[in-house]
């Protein structure tokens, strides 16, 4: 099956997508250092507290995603841009629109533009990224679509990274594809949990009227993603 075919079967199974599968842990019940952390994600996003009030239902999977996603995305030999772009590289392929819908911070600072999100599915065609970004995407591609391990990605991968990166963005890329895939079936959305801040959402997505008008715009990137591909 290809891409494409995946992305629309999955299109036709969205009935009743939007409905929470499970409750986020209040706030006021969590333990400190937890509330910290919570804080941390409503100040810098990437992720936001709500999906980090779901994992908190246990603390081992919350301090597990925390303290990894600090180590291997925040942190790390890689570049971070090269991450964020991945990241939603990932979104746009499993479709997970909380994901997909959030930005970097940390990378928009280092002066990743947006624009560079725009042709992630369409990454080899396009111009918008230099050989290290497309060597990273379609090591990416290759984790997240299951596609052969060929002596040419590799040679292209070796070209641009050190096998300390490559374990890294592996890694990140494995932790994030697992993530979104179950993300993205639990119904949750931005702007309910320490509301108030923007932190790291997409232009357009800053506030809950905001992200309600773009996602129903017949140009936001999750009703047209099947077209993107191929």
């Amino acid at each position: 099956m290809s891409a494409t075919e995946v992305i629309n079967e999955g299109a036709a199974l969205d009935d009743g997508a939007d409905r929470q599968r499970i409750s986020y842990v209040p706030y006021e019940s969590m333990a400190p250092d937890m509330q910290k952390e919570l804080r941390r994600c409503a100040r810098e996003g990437t992720p936001r507290p709500e999906s980090s009030s779901v994992r908190a239902h246990v603390p081992a999977a919350f301090w597990s995603f925390a303290d990894g996603w600090r180590d291997l995305f925040r942190q790390g030999v890689c570049d971070h841009s090269i991450k964020d772009l991945c990241r939603v590289y990932v979104s746009r392929s499993v479709k997970c629109e909380y994901c997909g819908n959030q930005r970097s911070e940390q990378a928009k600072s280092a002066g990743l533009e947006e624009g560079k999100y725009d042709d992630l599915l369409n990454f080899e065609r396009s111009d918008r990224y230099d050989a290290r970004e497309k060597a990273a995407l379609a090591y990416t591609e290759a984790i997240t679509w299951r596609l052969p391990s060929t002596d040419e990605l590799w040679d292209r991968l070796h070209a641009h990274f050190s096998e300390e990166q490559l374990v890294e963005l592996g890694c990140f890329v494995a932790l994030t594809l697992g993530q979104q895939s179950w993300l993205r079936l639990l119904g949750i959305e931005h702007h309910q949990v320490l509301p108030g801040t923007a932190a790291s959402m997409a232009p357009g997505f800053e506030t809950i009227e905001a992200l309600a008008k773009s996602k129903a715009s017949d140009s936001y990137w999750a009703t047209r993603a099947a077209g993107q591909v191929g």
